[in-house]
């Protein structure tokens, strides 16, 4: 026997690269997290080969659920292709050996950074969003042993003050991504930075939605066909961006979630968010046979959900005081 033999690691690891005892807290408190609608649940987070801050929270529970037999799903900003979607796509299909796709309507778990796909998605699909700041509090009580004890009261007033001030100043509600949100009528919730855009989408939605925080140790979840309504005056309603007029330069399509690229000349062009979805199109204008799915807005700017269609600039849920 050599030294070498004597000092050589075990380079195997446990399916998902996690460790059966880790998967099985992360279970655990997922199951927590959807008997408590938009409640906080406290894991121990796990060391993994990124960074935190780079969706260490969202890959943890990706590993922990996924199978041989899922189709994952990775994206960044809406984008299939970007860096960090491709490296994390990568890291769960060789853990795990499960298959990946651009088509969010195959995936059975899909995994975002600040983005929901414009396709409607189903009952049993996952959507794992990654969350940079679980605590929706933060911003008016920086103490989070307070912030607990305001949650545990349902003392939101702060919040609501925070929205009052924005309309005496500005006439409007200027919170962008991660507006705040009511789960079940009982918990506020940070939903990750999806813009105000996504933010109805998540209401009565089909799918359970899993929010991780990796660097912060913290899930929640919001399971499907489960009241999600965005903080809001009665005679204020919530309004999502304004795009109105704005048209993808690459397919012509209205109505969805565009990222605006400044040109040298000081104007703008526009392009959809959502990577795999403007693939289908582009696939469909050159004739080749795919399959898209239903989005949550129309092309006359309506959001369908629940059964019914509402105006671009109105939300889904009635007005709360």
């Amino acid at each position: 026997m050599k030294l070498n033999d004597l000092s050589n690691q075990d380079t195997d690891y446990s399916y998902g690269f996690l460790d059966p005892y880790a998967k099985r807290e992360l279970r655990r408190r997922m199951l927590k997290g959807v008997a408590i609608p938009g409640c906080q649940i406290p894991y121990a987070s796990r060391e993994l080969p990124i960074a935190r801050g780079w969706g260490t929270g969202g890959l943890q529970v990706t590993l922990s659920l996924v199978g041989p037999d899922d189709n994952i799903k990775v994206i960044d900003q809406g984008a299939d292709d970007s860096v960090n979607a491709a490296n994390l796509r990568r890291f769960i299909t060789r853990m795990s050996g499960a298959e990946t796709t651009d088509d969010a309507t195959q995936a059975t778990i899909i995994q975002s950074r600040h983005r929901i796909p414009e396709e409607i998605l189903k009952e049993k699909q996952i959507l794992v969003l990654q969350v940079p700041n679980p605590e929706p509090l933060r911003r008016v009580e920086p103490d989070m042993a307070k912030a607990r004890i305001l949650h545990a009261d349902a003392d939101y007033g702060q919040m609501w003050l925070v929205l009052y001030e924005q309309l005496v100043r500005f006439g409007r509600y200027v919170q962008g991504a991660s507006y705040p949100v009511v789960v079940h009528e009982r918990y506020v919730m940070a939903p990750s930075p999806i813009p105000r855009w996504d933010t109805p989408i998540l209401h009565q939605s089909q799918h359970l939605t899993i929010l991780s925080a990796g660097r912060e140790k913290r899930l929640y979840a919001v399971p499907p066909y489960t009241n999600v309504y965005p903080l809001e005056f009665t005679d204020v309603p919530f309004e999502v961006e304004d795009q109105e007029g704005w048209e993808c330069r690459v397919t012509e399509a209205i109505n969805k979630f565009m990222n605006e690229i400044p040109q040298d000349d000081g104007t703008s062009e526009y392009e959809l968010s959502d990577t795999g979805y403007m693939n289908k199109l582009v696939a469909e204008n050159q004739g080749d046979d795919v399959t898209i799915g239903e989005t949550y807005y129309n092309k006359e700017g309506e959001f369908y959900h629940d059964g019914y269609l509402k105006k671009r600039k109105t939300d889904v849920a009635p007005a709360t005081d």
